[in-house]
């Protein structure tokens, strides 16, 4: 058994996004029906994180084992299945890389990080609105990086998340937050932390908004955080405007002992 990661890319605009659901079609659904139809057998595959119905991903990874029978003939070559997979799948998904790693690598639970990017713009544009969020009046974006900075000093962010999930805790560290000026009435939210809860990103956009239009203080949005209620906090925004950009792993994902108890890499 080899265990694999692939790095891909899609535009979700078309999918109820990563996760299989019952009800509509999803990337992962659409990724696993491919891998089967190449390998001749059945394939599941865990994704870095879920992505919500219309958000995009410019870096996604995703794991999966194929079974060779310890014939090293069967072993599955990256680029091959790179190119092969690139060639079955819809215009809206792109594999970059297929990569081996070690047996017990996990593309959710070893990510170090994620990384998403949020888009605004201001002016009407038959170019960015299937990928940006269109606003009609100019926000504070000072205020807003102001607010954004408090995200540092948390840890628990309820406020931000969708009620009534599956996950044990709402606790994230977040390590980036910052809005940057990308061109004239054009702007781009960057937020990093070591794990997301779900429509975490586009809630948090959601009342860094309500700061830039003088509704909500910086103060104040320190306050809907504590408060733990997500209530509090603004609606979220969109979901056409974001992408998974960026999954980073520790080296131990990619290296394995040889025969003399040494580690050695696996790939890059």
């Amino acid at each position: 058994m080899q265990r694999y990661f692939l790095y891909l890319a899609y535009d979700g605009t078309n999918y109820h996004g990563w996760q299989i659901q019952p009800n509509g079609i999803s990337v992962q659904e659409v990724l696993q029906k491919a891998l089967a139809t190449l390998l001749r057998q059945p394939v599941s595959i865990t994704g870095a994180g879920r992505t919500d119905t219309g958000v995009h991903a410019r870096m996604m990874v995703a794991h999966f084992d194929f079974e060779y029978a310890d014939d090293p003939v069967r072993r599955i070559d990256g680029r091959w299945l790179t190119d092969k997979l690139n060639r079955l799948l819809p215009p809206d998904i792109s594999i970059y890389k297929t990569v081996p790693v070690a047996a017990d690598a996990h593309a959710r639970f070893d990510a170090l990080s994620r990384t998403y990017h949020y888009y605004l713009h201001f002016g009407k544009s038959p170019f960015l609105r299937a990928y940006s969020c269109r606003l009609y009046r100019m926000l504070d974006f000072e205020k807003m990086n102001e607010a954004a900075a408090a995200l540092f000093d948390y840890t628990d962010f309820t406020s931000f998340s969708k009620v009534n999930t599956d996950t044990k805790t709402n606790n994230c560290r977040i390590m980036q937050a910052r809005w940057t000026e990308l061109a004239p009435g054009e702007w781009r939210f960057e937020i990093q932390a070591d794990r997301f809860l779900r429509n975490m990103v586009r809630a948090i956009v959601g009342t860094l908004v309500e700061v830039g239009r003088g509704k909500l203080t910086p103060e104040g949005f320190r306050a809907v955080i504590e408060g733990k209620d997500r209530c509090r906090a603004g609606e979220s925004m969109p979901g056409n405007a974001l992408f998974l950009v960026d999954v980073a792993y520790p080296d131990k994902c990619f290296m394995v002992k040889n025969r003399n108890g040494k580690e050695k890499e696996i790939c890059g």
